[in-house]
């Protein structure tokens, strides 16, 4: 998609739809990939049926529009820009500070480097969603370790 399509179909609320339009109900494509759309449509999808209509992506946009005007006057102002700009800010530099920590938890012999080895042994998190500890991830074990994150996100 060239430059200014791209910025046309941002400005008109069109790219969510566009990804969606890419993939099958699935969220996956063609060769059986996960999208990244997919979660865009399971989002704006609010009646189900796979595929992202009008009055649903105007109902996403008043979310947005609501979530953006903080102080409820009906309009965003340049303040409400800046607050949620900053917002977005102090997300990255936290994933920033979590993606240097795990790095360093990584390098297990401490030559401040990550080996292939090191990498590929190194999985806190699977550890920890596998509850029962039978080494499978459940759809019920991911889905607890997501609502974790998410209330310490919330």
């Amino acid at each position: 998609m060239k430059r200014s399509a791209l910025i046309a179909a941002l400005v008109l609320g069109l790219a969510p739809l566009s990804i969606a339009q890419a993939q099958d109900v699935s969220g996956k494509d063609i060769s059986g990939k996960d999208m990244p759309g997919k979660r865009i449509l399971q989002r704006v999808d609010t009646n189900g049926d796979g595929v992202i209509s009008k009055d649903e992506m105007l109902a996403a946009r008043e979310r947005l529009f609501t979530k953006l005007d903080r102080n409820g006057d009906g309009v965003i102002d340049e303040k409400e820009i800046e607050g949620a700009r900053d917002a977005i800010m102090d997300r990255a530099d936290a994933a920033q500070a979590r993606l240097g920590t795990r790095w360093r938890r990584m390098d297990g012999n401490g030559d401040g480097k990550v080996s292939q080895d090191e990498f590929r042994n190194r999985m806190p998190l699977f550890d920890l969603a596998d509850r029962n500890g039978d080494g499978t991830l459940s759809a019920d074990e991911i889905a607890a370790i997501r609502k974790v994150f998410a209330d310490r996100a919330g």
